[in-house]
């Protein structure tokens, strides 16, 4: 048993999943949690290059899913924290069903900040731990056909930034929030946005980039970090630029049926 222990959501693939293999090689032991069945192969991989790790499918959209998570934990002290499940959801507001856009807004904040809160009480009443947030850039950017999601992310950039202000007394603490553009993961297929703009092109981010960006910053202490550069960009243009501009531009990325033939072909290639 090492004496480092984290828990890392969201792990059964993409982002997650880089986050456990670059924590397991740190030397933690590993809790990663997903709500599907692909987090036992997952622990099954991470396991092959040597790590430690325990895994747990749990339902992190409801209180209960999330007590679960922390009782696996079995009274082990947490040092790590990698709050990285979300939902997409793609598609116009009206159209969608309200099981849907309620499933989006219970995993990307009730559990998330439910996690939070219970793990970062103990860290901060021991002065000692750190919190790997996923939050996004489309939190700065109102998202036309992917209003909820874009808004959801809008809190947790928000959030962590006021809870970072509340716990700076506690100065072993570290929160950090990872703001990734759109990333290689099966993201888009899930938010059933394969036909958009965004969700076809074949030049998003690597997740292995992404995981390495976020656990760069959050070892150096950061309160925050954009992954890549043209996300620092188009970040900093967010800042500057009306919302409504923004709001077309951004229908012209997530739109279903705005990906060019051309653009779905690459990306079908892409995938083979």
């Amino acid at each position: 048993m090492a004496d480092k222990f984290a828990i890392i959501t969201g792990a059964s693939t993409g982002i997650g999943f880089e986050l456990a293999g670059i924590a397991a090689k740190a030397g933690y032991d590993l809790l990663i949690v997903a709500d599907e069945t692909l987090i036992v192969a997952a622990a099954d991989d991470l396991r092959a290059r040597g790590g430690t790790v325990d895994s747990l499918e749990a339902d992190l959209s409801t209180i209960e899913g999330v007590d679960a998570l922390l009782a696996a934990t079995k009274g082990r002290t947490v040092d790590l924290l990698c709050a990285n499940a979300g939902r997409g959801l793609g598609h116009g507001f009206l159209e969608q069903e309200v099981s849907e856009w309620r499933r989006v807004i219970d995993t990307n904040i009730t559990g998330t900040i439910y996690l939070l809160q219970k793990v970062l009480k103990d860290m901060v009443a021991r002065n000692d731990g750190k919190v790997l947030v996923t939050g996004s850039i489309a939190g700065f950017i109102p998202g036309s056909f992917n209003a909820v999601y874009n808004g959801t992310k809008a809190f947790v950039d928000n959030f962590t930034d006021a809870i970072r202000n509340e716990i700076k007394d506690a100065k072993g603490v570290t929160l950090t929030t990872l703001m990734p553009g759109p990333v290689e993961t099966e993201f888009f297929d899930r938010a059933d946005m394969n036909d958009t703009s965004v969700g076809a092109n074949p030049k998003k981010s690597d997740p292995v980039d992404v995981a390495q960006d976020g656990w760069d910053a959050l070892m150096d202490g950061k309160a925050s970090v954009v992954s890549g550069w043209k996300n620092k960009l188009q970040q900093a243009m967010a800042n500057v630029t009306p919302a409504a501009i923004l709001a077309e531009q951004h229908r012209k990325m997530a739109e279903p049926g705005s990906a060019s033939p051309e653009a779905l072909a690459k990306a079908e290639r892409a995938d083979h």
